[in-house]
């Protein structure tokens, strides 16, 4: 393996330091505070530009929407569903059925498939977004095989404070505003927001097809609505109870295949899919209880609703559903559930704690015409991770999982007898263990080496789906595993050069590969695959001098596919660099401009490719009044002709214009 990263650091010939590895903190020693109550971390993961993107860099980098804000960090690749018009992002590899998504603690994945569309989520309402990768804390509960997600809602902090913006972009509009209070033992925080596009423009260097002429993609807008309220009590200071309620309302198109793989079955019949409603509704209480000085107690109890209708229609008309491939599809889904979590540093050296997870998840799907049909799982997980500092400068963090889950029905279709029927029932364990280890060399200088075993159950729809009619499905799936390590260092020079990154490297098992031609023209999901993931991230922030900073990030990810060498994995880059740099003239005011590249990466697991691509951006932002900001800024300046996925090309130059205000 040495081998191997001495090669990749001639190959990039970027950053000298790769070989070693760069890992996360702020400069300072892990500390031993009561976690904060939305936020779930082990003690040696610091919340830096490595593992997370706070308020202020969003706004910086004008990212809307949670998957566009994470690809700002290393190990993070931005992806696109294009057949259903879906933006995703992968953690080392890893995609969200692996790496599930949280807000405040609370899993927001779709129950049905694992996987949630990250650009329906915009980031107005958010203090922070937190990556764990890997080594991820045993209190997020099952399904963690990857990493996990975390986006961290605002917290109102005084009397009155409010913030917001509304402008221009090109294709559409956006708008937001948040208004908080913090009265002292009461809080409370609401918010509105709206992203609409009626379409997004093409590059100029993209050349007609049979089913796109250019300009305005057709069939690409999208409309996003969301509205936030909670609201806080504090009755002492290490005591707090806060409800939450979130409404999120989309709709969307999606954009016809365009591309020339002729193996792609979209070619020769393409989809013409529309989503009229995309809707989903959170309600979540959370509690934080110190017992005594040295113990806590916090409780999670969530409901969360998730509705949707897919529209696919005879032709690009989008006016009639009548042939035989075109349906009307409508998705009814709910989720319940809490969890409990205990923390004490009654054993001295200790900060031990254990945590109990419960979740329903019920599925309820129907075609227009057809009967409706339900899936229902139980999934529960318990377990214990302690952080133990024999010295000073040294923590050990050991964990251990049991995670179970259980169908509880499960029905399907037969469209010949036109009958439903019962799947099945079946259930599920699995074991997970993970162990780090922290060593502070000096003042600013910290290495970590974890190792982490994980887990992730089949999803209903790894199990139960037909996928129209092309396999089998397959009841009895076994949890997929994989084992993580990773060495990651960090450290301070000269006072101001701060660096980071790590080593990684993953070997999957019993994973969940789609296997051809179980029976003739049928697949299925099975428990086959195993594969290896490997690469490294890097980091670098420096502050020029006072109005000057600059900063950039590199990862390198292999993927090798074991058990069958030429099933290719799709949607990463091997390589992609972000880095920036920022000119403050004055108080309240910034220029940045941003740099992007993204190596190719295969499109189909048969060996189509997306081309690489570079994209610059550029952003200003001047303070005009006490409490108002004008801003504005181009993306994809050199206006390139590129694509997430092969056939669906991305926006081409674009322009946005903004009126921002804010109270503090």
């Amino acid at each position: 393996m040495k081998k191997r990263l001495l090669k990749w650091t001639g190959i990039t010939g970027l950053i000298l330091f790769s070989s070693i590895s760069f890992a996360q903190t702020k400069g300072e020693f892990y500390s031993d505070r009561l976690l904060d109550l939305q936020e779930i971390l082990v003690y040696a993961e610091a919340k830096d530009s490595t593992n997370a993107i706070g308020a202020k860099r969003m706004e910086v980098f004008n990212r809307m929407d949670a998957s566009h804000a994470l690809n700002t960090l290393p190990g993070v690749a931005l992806s696109n569903f294009g057949a259903r018009n879906e933006s995703t992002v992968y953690i080392r590899g890893f995609d969200l059925r692996q790496v599930p998504v949280f807000i405040d603690g609370v899993p927001v994945y779709v129950s049905y498939d694992g996987y949630v569309d990250l650009g329906r989520f915009t980031t107005f309402d958010l203090a922070e977004i937190n990556v764990s990768k890997g080594f991820t804390s045993i209190l997020y509960g099952p399904n963690t095989l990857g990493g996990a997600i975390n986006m961290v809602s605002r917290k109102p902090t005084q009397k009155l404070e409010f913030s917001g913006a509304t402008g221009y972009l090109t294709g559409g509009y956006r708008t937001n505003i948040n208004i908080g209070s913090n009265l002292g033992k009461f809080y409370v925080q609401g918010g509105f927001s709206q992203l609409n596009r009626d379409y997004y423009n093409l590059s100029k260097s993209f050349n007609p097809t049979a089913h796109e002429d250019g300009g305005r993609r057709d069939n690409s807008y999208s409309k996003d609505t969301k509205y936030s309220f909670r609201i806080g009590f504090t009755p002492t200071k290490r005591q707090e109870y806060v409800f939450n309620y979130v409404n999120q309302q989309g709709e969307k198109g999606t954009p016809v295949y365009t591309g020339n793989d002729v193996q792609n079955s979209l070619y020769a019949k393409p989809r013409y899919w529309q989503w009229p409603y995309w809707n989903k509704e959170s309600f979540y209480l959370l509690s934080n209880t110190t017992i005594d000085s040295n113990s806590y107690v916090k409780v999670r109890l969530y409901y969360d609703i998730f509705k949707n209708q897919l529209n696919s229609y005879d032709d690009a008309t989008y006016t009639k559903i009548s042939k035989p491939y075109a349906f009307q599809s409508i998705y009814n889904d709910d989720s319940y559930g809490g969890s409990a979590e205990y923390g004490t540093k009654i054993i001295k050296n200790n900060t031990l704690k254990a945590a109990v997870h419960y979740k329903r998840d019920r599925h309820r799907e129907y075609n227009v015409g057809e009967p409706q049909r339900t899936m229902e799982d139980n999934t529960v997980s318990v377990g214990i991770e302690d952080v133990y500092k024999p010295i000073a400068r040294l923590q050990i963090m050991p964990g251990i999982s049991y995670n179970m889950r259980n169908s509880a029905g499960a029905e399907g279709y037969n469209s010949t007898t036109k009958q439903v029927f019962n799947f099945a029932s079946n259930n599920n364990g699995a074991w997970n263990m993970q162990v780090g280890v922290v060593y502070k060399l000096k003042e600013h200088s910290i290495i970590r080496a974890t190792l982490a075993s994980k887990s992730r159950f089949a999803t209903m729809k790894d199990r139960y789906s037909y996928k129209m009619g092309t396999a089998i499905p397959n009841p009895d799936l076994h949890a997929e595993h994989a084992l993580n390590y990773e060495l990651s260092y960090s450290d301070v020079f000269f006072s101001k050069l701060k660096l980071e990154g790590s080593v990684f490297y993953s070997k999957l098992n019993n994973t969940i590969q789609s296997v051809n031609n179980v029976q003739p023209g049928l697949s299925q999901m099975q428990n086959t695959g195993t594969a290896e993931f490997s690469g490294i991230e890097a980091s670098l922030d420096y502050p020029v001098m006072r109005m000057v900073s600059t900063g950039v990030n590199y990862t390198y990810i292999e993927r090798k596919n074991i058990t069958n060498a030429s099933i290719k994995f799709t949607d990463v880059p091997n390589h992609k660099v972000f880095g920036y740099v920022q000119y403050n003239p004055m108080k309240g005011s910034y220029i940045v401009g941003s740099i992007e590249y993204n190596s190719k990466r295969y499109s189909a697991s048969y060996g189509t490719t997306a081309a690489g691509f570079m994209l610059l951006n550029a952003k200003a932002s001047f303070k005009v009044l006490k409490y108002f900001v004008i801003e504005g800024g181009v993306n994809n300046i050199l206006d390139k002709n590129y694509s997430l996925a092969e056939g669906y090309p991305e926006q081409g130059r674009n322009f946005f214009i903004t009126l921002a205000y804010r109270s503090f």
